[in-house]
């Protein structure tokens, strides 16, 4: 890691430390509001096993009041960008401050070029689900279904239901949206395409990847304008930016872009990486902010459902009443609750609360990918509070390439029907996170009291809140099941 150029950790005696700097920014995260907590994460000794109750303190601590919650974003946000560093590439580089990286010449410089396809436009919203592909009354029926099995919160249904009302929305022509994380299975590209709109596509400089976009464009409706880089062959050759490595050339060929703007964050990598990918996009995004102004360019992000959130009281009760609903499941639980300690099976909330928190952490995929998605928690909060609009949605548990390659994991969501939770297909997920955005555009930011109500607010969850257990106390059950057909 010590090598690593572009957006990088900071150097922690000989080494890039992941652990040091995740420990720190939540640490400085909740320092203003629960010294006690930022305390508590400064001195945690195993952070890669002991990470979660701090992140959870992240969402408890900010509870209280709007202004806590958005601190903890503000504070967060600030701790992030003052830590990680800027690595120019070469011998005898030497690690600057991130906003470093937009000092200066930014190089190489790059040019435009655009796509149009040759498809006619939906102007209906259609849904692929089950094999078949849902529009009208039908995709008003499976919203219905979804509300009823407690898959989607009710606003989900509604905000989607807006949009199938509304055809006409989806002609978005008069947004820039730019999908960061162009080639992402979660991302709203292909959506987008199919309903005309004008998309810019930021990926990495890889051929097969924009081969693949470019034909995906050509057959669809909408343009596909995309960075160039100087120098010879075709354009998929030449298309695409690194955001890690050149952000600030990233940043300069999107404040060229005319007319309002939406900024999306689909980026994902492993590891430490995400957290530098991340951190690339978002300081990208604010760059591009500040020259634009807060009022022309929109954040857009999907939120994982696999993580810590305050939920709505009625959502709570939903759960509560199903614990125990079924006789087999009482009969079951008693044995498996008493031989594993009470690990197996517990609740998924304490009875009467408002709001509940809902802890659906995957352990496995570690503190960086948990720390990754909070940036993007924070910095829509923060965005809003300044009076940006901010599109950040929970999307559902999913079938994407990065899951199923983690076999335990993909075992479990073969088996988590068993325990009322749905794992959706890509395709059906990412159009579904495609209308929200579409529905955020025409109306505009949720505007709640409190930041966790505008996480909270139509969120796919895939049952992942409602359902009788903690998610983490039926996973293991969930894999067994799930095995067999997961192979």
């Amino acid at each position: 890691m010590t090598g690593q150029s572009g957006v990088v950790f900071p150097l922690a005696g000989d080494r890039r430390s992941t652990t040091a700097t995740g420990r720190a920014v939540v640490a400085d995260a909740l320092r203003a509001v629960d010294p006690l907590g930022a305390a508590a994460a400064q001195a945690e000794p195993n952070w890669r096993r002991g990470y979660l109750p701090h992140f959870r303190r992240l969402v408890e601590a900010g509870l209280p009041s709007a202004a806590a919650a958005q601190g903890i974003a503000r504070d967060g946000l600030a701790s992030l960008h003052g830590r990680m560093r800027w690595r120019p590439a070469g011998e005898g580089g030497v690690d600057l401050p991130l906003s470093d990286a937009f000092s200066g010449d930014a190089a190489p410089v790059l040019s435009s070029e655009t796509v149009r396809g040759q498809g006619q436009p939906d102007r209906a919203l259609s849904l692929p689900y089950a094999g078949a592909r849902l529009s009208g009354d039908a995709l008003l029926r499976q919203l219905d279904a979804w509300v009823a099995a407690g898959t989607v919160e009710p606003s989900c249904a509604e905000a989607v239901g807006a949009v199938v009302a509304h055809p006409e929305w989806l002609d978005v022509r008069d947004w820039r949206v730019v999908v960061l994380g162009a080639a992402a299975e979660m991302g709203p590209l292909r959506s987008l395409l199919r309903w005309g709109a004008d998309v810019v596509a930021v990926d990495l400089p890889r051929r097969e990847l924009w081969s693949r976009l470019l034909s995906d464009t050509r057959s669809l409706a909408g343009s596909l304008t995309v960075p160039v880089r100087p120098g010879d062959g075709d354009l998929a050759a030449r298309a695409g930016a690194d955001l890690v490595h050149a952000p600030a050339a990233t940043a300069r060929w999107l404040e060229e872009l005319e007319g309002p703007v939406v900024m999306g964050n689909y980026v994902y990598a492993d590891g430490e990486t995400n957290v530098r990918v991340s951190m690339a996009v978002d300081a990208v995004s604010e760059h591009v902010v500040a020259q634009r102004g807060v009022h022309e360019v929109a954040l857009a992000f999907l939120a994982t459902p696999t993580d810590v959130f305050a939920v709505p009281r009625e959502t709570v009760e939903r759960s509560v009443a199903s614990y125990g609903r079924s006789r087999a499941a009482t009969v079951l639980r008693v044995p498996l609750r008493a031989l594993s300690g009470g690990r197996l099976l517990r609740r998924n909330y304490v009875p009467d609360a408002g709001p509940g928190i809902n802890d659906s952490v995957v352990l496995q995929q570690g503190p960086n990918y948990l720390l990754a998605k909070r940036l993007q928690r924070w910095r829509a909060t923060e965005h809003r509070a300044r009076g940006g609009l901010a599109s950040l949605h929970v999307a559902p548990p999913t079938r994407t390439r990065s899951v199923l390659k983690n076999r335990a994991l993909a075992a479990a969501y073969a088996g988590a029907h068993r325990f009322g939770i749905e794992v959706f297909e890509p395709g059906t997920a990412n159009t579904l996170m495609a209308a929200l955005l579409v529905h955020d555009l025409r109306t505009g930011s949720p505007v709640h009291p409190h930041p966790w109500q505008d996480e909270a607010y139509a969120a796919a969850h895939g049952g992942l809140w409602t359902a009788a257990y903690h998610s983490r106390s039926a996973l293991g059950l969930a894999a067994l099941l799930g095995w067999a057909s997961a192979r």
